[in-house]
């Protein structure tokens, strides 16, 4: 079993410099996901999607991806050789003729070219869409693996308190079922008692027997019972499963919720009804846990 609720962090370094993933998930009736990155990763939101959907299957996701450029980022030179050539040429004529200069002084005048734009430029190399790619998914790969960590840690601790509420509940049944059993005896006694005082002793057995009936089927709540005990085998199978269950577990509270109602709608004794009051209250504390899970 493992909880809605979680947070995992993945790095990863590239060329264009480190990568980190984090992804928290809360508690949600569907899976809902939200993705804050660069807009250069638009590339691959398909498959970060795909990849998160593939872990997770419920909840609501969020993912935010940051990208620390390198502080030595690569770097292309580019030298215009042919023009710095012509214009140094040109220079070396130019100062032989109009002022005389027979020591042309080369590499001074070369060093103070090369500082120009017009003959070197430096651009800074962009890393490849790929190197991206991979850092961002091997990045993702990690914290996906610490988020299920982190959910399945929670999951266990919800699982005990299920099991723990889920015996409660079984206990509550059994005492009561076995509370009917003898109220229903004693009913049939009473009812005969004072049918007697108020007759005599000429009431006649099947008369009694048929009327008894027709009272005990209106408060008759043993179809309940046995579908709250079904419902409560169910939920064990359930709880011992390694597959998602949250949906199924929801839609379980509600059908047990309806048969606790139905037994307290049917009965008029007090126990009974205090019963059905500790029920629910341990039928709502379910309730609460599951709406935590997968």
């Amino acid at each position: 079993m493992k909880s809605m609720t979680g947070f995992g962090k993945g790095s990863a370094e590239t060329a264009a410099g480190q990568i980190e993933v984090e992804i928290k998930s809360v508690n949600q009736r569907f899976f809902d996901l939200q993705l804050r990155m660069p807009k250069q990763l638009n590339t691959i939101e398909g498959i970060i999607r795909q990849q998160i959907k593939q872990t997770l299957q419920r909840g609501r996701i969020e993912l935010y991806v940051t990208i620390k450029e390198a502080v030595t980022q690569q770097k292309q030179i580019s030298i215009q050789w042919d023009l710095l050539s012509a214009v140094m040429a040109e220079v070396e004529t130019e100062a032989q003729q109009r002022f005389g200069l027979t020591n042309f002084p080369k590499e001074k005048v070369l060093e103070q070219f090369l500082t120009h734009e017009a003959f070197l430029s430096v651009t800074e190399i962009e890393p490849e869409e790929s190197q991206l790619a991979t850092g961002v998914l091997a990045a993702l790969t990690d914290a996906l693996s610490a988020i299920e960590s982190s959910r399945q840690v929670e999951g266990a601790g919800i699982l005990h308190v299920l099991q723990e509420n889920q015996q409660q509940l079984q206990d509550k049944l059994t005492e009561l079922a076995a509370f009917v059993a003898i109220y229903e005896a004693d009913y049939q006694a009473r009812f005969e008692k004072k049918l007697t005082a108020y007759l005599g002793e000429t009431v006649d057995q099947e008369r009694l027997l048929t009327e008894m009936a027709l009272l005990l089927e209106r408060g008759d709540i043993h179809e309940e019972i046995d579908r709250l005990g079904i419902h409560l085998n169910t939920m064990s199978k359930l709880l011992a499963t390694e597959t998602p269950v949250g949906r199924e577990l929801d839609f379980l509270i509600q059908e047990m919720n309806r048969e606790v109602n139905t037994i307290g709608s049917k009965s008029g004794a007090i126990t009974i009804k205090n019963q059905v009051v500790q029920m629910k209250t341990i039928i709502e504390k379910i309730r609460e846990q599951v709406q935590n899970i997968e």
